[in-house]
């Protein structure tokens, strides 16, 4: 095989259960396309070569003794730096935290390497999580691999990129307001945000205790499915993880839609969109009509303005978690987060009406979803903007990075719902346009059909980057 890493994981896998190809063999394809394009990427902040080889030759021998774990068994992959490992730096982006190594790894690096994994390293993002561009003043920025000028979406942008460019064959993000689906939608892959309590965040670096949800960033849904499968599952160290039986995704994905409800919610949605995602989204509609589902315009139930203070429980909680590192090393934050993390709070009974207004939002959603089976809105309002650039243009109108790129992901954090963002298009310039499919509490099984549906029946999963 000329090169392996064109591999996606099932595919890989399969190989490797058959010994038609080495761990090794594939660890060293994705070593040697790291080598050569991570410096104009900038995916990874650091790269574990040799626990990367040490991993593959283990996995290599397990294998040939007959102890063949799954199909994650030899796979190589990044974690975002965000996520313990053991012996590894993990500073999540900062400066803050430069040096840090911790001595155990979080309960998500655990089972992906009790599943075999090879770890290739870990992965770029925005300082401590906070932004949507990983345009990063201590790390440098990441690149976008469809076009180098480009961001790649934040804060998991740097497992993203790494997605696209072939330099891992699955990473983990992390999504507190999109920070899974937006890379996902920028740089034309899958990125699935799971229920909340679904997989454990113990070891992983918080933005908000209420908001943060570790997720898979794969080439396609399948492989979503197989990453998540290894991770999902109660964790007493993370009190917010809910024991319930964890199903098989991969037999979830076929049965198609025939007879699914999906619900549009047009309101809050589809006002403000460029216009070829628009185009994009709308067609892809077209594609779930035409494979049996009942589409339905429904109405989401709630407005921006409960959304924006319903965000007011992230801030609060980032003061939180940030306020002694603060106070001690204020100079060691960009003057971006400093500037975020010292904005004044509401005082108490705002507060409560941040929670409230959560409450509110959660309970639209959930309750929208007894009525709908999945809800389908574009991922992001626009595709990728320029590296650098604070404010973009939506249809004319000028906002914010944050408001283009998180605006349409941050409800279904709120609401604590699962969220697949996949890709539906490309823009003129030839950009990648994602969509997000949500779904029920803990009825990812449903997600993942509906988006393996799509996926099967189109083929912008296919397309690659040349870099």
């Amino acid at each position: 095989m000329s090169d392996p890493a064109i591999l996606t994981i099932a595919e890989a896998a399969r190989a490797i259960e058959r010994r038609e190809l080495s761990p090794v063999d594939l660890c060293e394809a994705y070593l040697a396309r790291v080598e050569r394009l991570n410096p104009a990427l900038n995916a990874y902040v650091t790269v574990t070569a040799s626990r990367a080889r040490e991993d593959a030759a283990r996995a290599a021998a397990e294998i040939v003794h007959g102890g063949y774990r799954g199909p994650l068994h030899g796979i190589p992959i990044g974690l975002k730096d965000l996520y313990d490992t053991a012996g590894i730096e993990t500073a999540g982006g900062s400066k803050v935290l430069r040096g840090r190594v911790p001595a155990a790894d979080s309960t998500c690096a655990r089972r992906l390497r009790d599943a075999g994994t090879v770890l290739l390293g870990k992965t770029n993002t925005h300082e401590f999580a906070w932004g949507t561009t990983t345009n990063n003043p201590h790390t440098g920025a990441t690149h976008n691999a469809w076009s180098l000028d480009r961001i790649p979406g934040g804060s998991s942008g740097g497992s993203g990129a790494a997605i696209v460019a072939r330099l891992a064959a699955g990473t983990l993000g992390t999504d507190t307001g999109g920070s899974i689906r937006i890379p996902a939608a920028l740089n034309g892959c899958v990125g699935f945000k799971p229920t909340f309590g679904r997989v454990s965040k113990a070891g992983v670096l918080p933005m908000s205790w209420q908001f943060d949800h570790p997720g898979p960033i794969c080439r396609t849904v399948e492989d979503a499915a197989i990453v998540l499968q290894a991770i999902a599952g109660y964790d007493p160290a993370d009190f917010a993880t809910v024991p319930v039986p964890v199903p098989d995704y991969r037999a979830a994905l076929h049965g198609g839609v025939r007879g699914l409800r999906i619900g549009v919610p047009r309101d809050q949605f589809f006002g403000l969109l460029d216009p070829e995602v628009r185009v994009a989204v709308e067609e892809a509609l077209d594609v779930f009509r035409a494979l049996g589902a009942e589409v339905l315009d429904v109405d989401a139930g709630y407005d921006r303005m409960t959304v924006l203070q319903a965000w007011t429980v992230c801030n609060a909680e980032g003061q939180a978690y940030h306020a002694e590192w603060l106070a001690k090393q204020p100079d060691d934050y960009s003057p971006e987060l400093r500037e975020v993390l010292s904005t004044p709070l509401p005082d108490a009974v705002g507060l409560a009406n941040a929670y409230r207004a959560s409450y509110d939002i959660k309970e639209a959603v959930r309750g929208l979803l007894e009525r709908v089976d999945l809800l389908l809105a574009p991922t992001t309002m626009r595709p990728a903007s320029k590296i650098g650039e604070e404010q973009v243009e939506v249809d004319g109108v000028q906002l914010t990075t944050g408001a283009a790129f998180a605006s349409l992901t941050m409800p279904f954090n709120i609401a604590g719902v699962p969220a697949l963002s996949l890709p539906c298009g490309f823009s003129a310039e030839g950009l990648p346009i994602g969509m997000q499919i949500a779904g029920r509490p803990f009825e990812e099984p449903t997600v993942l059909r509906a988006a393996h549906a799509y996926e099967t029946a189109t083929d912008w999963h296919r397309r690659h980057p040349e870099i």
